[in-house]
Formats: C-alpha cells, sequence, structure tokens
C-alpha cells in the first residue's frame, strides 16, 4: 500500500512539473510565433512613434532604457533598506513583540497587490512637498500640486514593491553564513560590526546578488505601478535629445514608458492595434527575464557548489 502511495505521489509530482514545463514553453513559442517578424535591428535601436500605421510606429529604443532606468535606480533603493533589515533580523532582533510585528509586516507588504501600491504612491508623491521628484502643476489657478509622474517616483514604487522579497532572500543568505565564522572573527578580537561587515556580509554575497536579480526581474515585469507612476506617454519627454548628459536629470524627473507598457500600448487589448509589435516587445522582454533567472540560477548553484 505505501509504495502505491509514494508511486501516486511521485507520479503527481512528474506529472505537475511537466504541466509547467510544457505551459512555459507553449507560451514561448506562441510569442515567438506571433512576433519574431517584428524584430529586427531597426526595431531595437529606434524611438517608438505615436502613429495608428504599423510600418510608421517606431521600436523599443526609449521602452527598453525606460525598463532598465526604473529597474537599476529602484534596485539601489531597495537594495540598502532591505540589507539593513536582513542584518537586523538575522543578527540582532530577539524574539519579542517588535520583531513579531515587522516579520508580519514584510509578509503582508508581500501580499500587497502592485495596484495598491501604486494607487498609494500617487497619493503620496502628488503632495507638495515631494515636487522635486517630478514636477509642479502650473496653470490651474488653485492647484499646489506635484504631477507626481517620474523615473524617480515610479523606482520609488518599485522599490516598496520588491523590498519584501529582497529581504526574505538577503535574511536568508546572511543566516546560511556559518556560525563558525562569527565566532572565529570574534575570538580574534573583531567587533560585532566589523565581523558583520567584513566576514558575514561577503560570505553572503552570493546570496545577496540572486536577491538582486531576482528583484530586477519582478520591477521589470510590472505594470500598474509603471502605468500610474511613470505615466502614459510612449516615448521620453522632457529635454530632447534625452540621452545627452545634461538632460539626464530632467529625464528622470518626467515621464516615459516601458516595455510592459509598449505592449500594453499596442496590444488589441490596450490602446493600439498593433499585435505584431507588441509579441515582439514580448519577446525581448521574456529574453530579457530569462536571462536574469539563469544567472540568477548560476549564482546560486555556485554558492551551493561551494558550500558542500
Amino acid at each position: 500500500m505505501n509504495k502505491i502511495r509514494d508511486s501516486l505521489q511521485q507520479s503527481f509530482a512528474w506529472l505537475s512539473a511537466l504541466i509547467t514545463i510544457v505551459a512555459c514553453f507553449s507560451i514561448i513559442v506562441f510569442l515567438f510565433l506571433k512576433g519574431y517578424k517584428a524584430i529586427s535591428f531597426e526595431f531595437l535601436t529606434t524611438n517608438p512613434n505615436p502613429t495608428f500605421q504599423a510600418q510608421e510606429a517606431g521600436g523599443i529604443l526609449s521602452p527598453m532604457a525606460g525598463t532598465f532606468l526604473i529597474t537599476i535606480i529602484g534596485i539601489l533603493i531597495a537594495l540598502p533598506w532591505a540589507i539593513a533589515t536582513a542584518i537586523y533580523l538575522s543578527e540582532y532582533a530577539k524574539k519579542n513583540l517588535i520583531t513579531s510585528y515587522l516579520k508580519i509586516a514584510i509578509d503582508v507588504l508581500s501580499g500587497v497587490p502592485t495596484i495598491v501600491i501604486a494607487i498609494f504612491g500617487v497619493a503620496l508623491f502628488t503632495m507638495p512637498a515631494f515636487g522635486f521628484l517630478s514636477s509642479m502643476i502650473e496653470g490651474i489657478e488653485g492647484a499646489n500640486k506635484a504631477f507626481g509622474k517620474s523615473f524617480f517616483v515610479c523606482s520609488m514604487g518599485m522599490a516598496v514593491m520588491v523590498l519584501p522579497y529582497v529581504i526574505k532572500t538577503c535574511e536568508e543568505a546572511v543566516k546560511a553564513v556559518p556560525v563558525s565564522y562569527r565566532e572565529a572573527s570574534l575570538a580574534l578580537g573583531a567587533s560585532k560590526r566589523s565581523t558583520i561587515t567584513k566576514v558575514v556580509l561577503p560570505s553572503a554575497k552570493r546570496g545577496i546578488i540572486t536577491a538582486v536579480i531576482l528583484g530586477m526581474g519582478r520591477i521589470i515585469g510590472d505594470t500598474a505601478i509603471v502605468w500610474l507612476l511613470l505615466g502614459g506617454s510612449i516615448r521620453m519627454t522632457g529635454p530632447q535629445p534625452w540621452w545627452h548628459f545634461a538632460n539626464w536629470l530632467d529625464t528622470l524627473k518626467n515621464t516615459g514608458s516601458t516595455l510592459t507598457t509598449y505592449i500594453f500600448f499596442n496590444s488589441p487589448a490596450g490602446e493600439g492595434n498593433k499585435a505584431e509589435l507588441a509579441f515582439g516587445a514580448s519577446i525581448v522582454l521574456i529574453i530579457i527575464i530569462i536571462l536574469l533567472n539563469t544567472v540568477a540560477d548560476f549564482i546560486g548553484s555556485r554558492g551551493a557548489v561551494k558550500e558542500e
């Protein structure tokens, strides 16, 4: 009876894995068949044009740049906060009410829908005090509000979204460092702070890098926060050309687009009817996410092999 039960459980596990692989592979094949014709050198190196004619629609250069901007800035904002929280939870926190509430807050934040984070961001960053992150609304009498949409604002919303995931991964990486490393450092006369900064964190760097890559993957794939906190413009706004060094700060304080919003703009479900371009951009987005996850798996496997 036990052998039959074990066989059924093993068969169910294999079936579940097979269904997952087939579903993922089917999505990738479907996207490729629908959008591979749109991918070209011009598609990757030109800016999009707001037009109903597919042949004049341009490419995805600025949406790709927008994706990388909010990803890099968002993870740079979240990472120090996440590492500090992970160090506190693993090295300093005691089992008390405050620690319990902090862990509950992290779990709750990980379950908050991104649209809720986006709406909260709209309410917060349209306050006049945060006008320096975007711009102040002008030309409307009595409207003392900030615009509340920019790369800076969107990146902060993204940082809040990925924070719980990065915290948990960093915490596990820090906890995985053998206790003997800490004891040896303290026995040699090093302070707790020096032990953490010079022994624990360097030993946990592979896990921290994995947390960064997984957080970047989450940011790249989000749409709700981009739509509400970055704006609905398909191209970079502000001074042009946006890539000039002198215009970088103004560009980050203005609106733009990412690959996810570009896909929405061009899909029949969104505001356009250029499905082939949407599928082409989807292929590029999937490739970026696959590469990030491959790097994360590679780093994780190297760390596991070394620990063994």
